[in-house]
């Protein structure tokens, strides 16, 4: 799994090139309808990850609460209607919506950062995002460099108060410090979020990793994109830069993508295990790298 990224890149273009002439385009995305919408936002009981760190989430969707003394902070909303459900299980916690003071995104997509906008409302906190998420959220509009933004699905409620914050920059919020990562590729201002939680002595490195999947609208190609031509380079920073960082437990903007719940009820119900898996950014990149190899072969030689 150690090659350069140009190694990476030029092994992702061959697997294009090598894919029959005959082979049909993948098929688009679908917008996300109502039964979907539903099936996400099943509620779910919130719980605490590790040390001041909680998911206050739905079934479907991430949303992970940071305490402090001095403040907390939300990282993702989920849809629309999951806001009051969120701010529902801070409460449930014993946490107040009033005391988020920061809330931060991993991507701009509606089942993502739809909640934000009420969730701002509630709270007063302020927004923090990357360009050109930035965009996005103020004006409620995707980005025609989104590969999803030829979808004819709903658009993300404008927020109010935006904050844009660049690679690497450090967030400080009470006691907590937390990092932004550029991981894009997903949406071209894909965010990661790293940070470290304590429970007595033993402190661990918790990163939130975006979503490295190749979805995609009609009529976008990974390989040969008008509207993101820097889409492959993109999405091999965010591998590269999720196997180097330090990773002691993997949360995903979707419970499923990091096995989030299985691992916690195997936690509850074997005394003395951790959460702690290592390599688990390692293999999430891997993941990504080769579904979008896939992806590539799928749509056949660039052109």
């Amino acid at each position: 799994m150690e090659h350069t990224r140009s190694q990476s890149l030029a092994l992702l273009l061959a697997l294009a090139c090598a894919a029959p002439l005959a082979q049909a385009a993948p098929a688009p995305l679908a917008p996300l309808d109502a039964p979907r919408r539903a099936v996400m936002n099943t509620p779910h009981a919130p719980f605490k990850i590790y040390g001041n760190t909680y998911y206050v989430g739905t079934q479907g969707l991430t949303a992970v609460l940071i305490t402090s003394d001095f403040g907390h902070v939300l990282i993702d909303g989920g849809l629309p209607e999951s806001a009051p459900q969120i701010a529902a299980n801070i409460a449930t916690l014993g946490f107040k919506i009033g005391d988020v003071k920061a809330i931060l995104n991993t991507h701009v997509h509606f089942d993502h950062a739809g909640g934000i906008a009420e969730l701002q409302r509630l709270s007063g906190a302020a927004v923090y995002v990357r360009r050109p998420s930035e965009a996005v959220l103020r004006t409620g509009k995707t980005g025609a460099d989104d590969p999803q933004a030829a979808m004819k699905g709903p658009q993300v409620p404008a927020v109010g108060t935006l904050w844009i914050v660049s690679d690497q920059q450090l967030l400080g919020v009470g006691s907590n410090r937390l990092q932004a990562i550029a991981t894009p590729g997903h949406t071209p201002g894909g965010t990661s979020w790293t940070w470290e939680a304590c429970e007595g002595t033993n402190c661990l490195k918790l990163v939130f990793a975006d979503s490295l999947s190749p979805m995609a609208g009609p009529g976008f190609l990974f390989g040969n994109s008008k509207t993101y031509p820097a889409v492959l380079t993109d999405f091999e920073q965010a591998f590269s830069r999720l196997e180097t960082l330090p990773c002691d437990v993997l949360i995903t903007p979707t419970p499923e993508g990091s096995n989030l719940f299985e691992r916690i009820a195997q936690r509850e119900a074997t005394p003395g295990a951790s959460l702690k898996q290592p390599e688990a950014c390692k293999a999430y990149a891997k993941a990504g790298r080769a579904a979008l190899a896939t992806r590539l072969a799928e749509e056949g030689p660039a052109r």
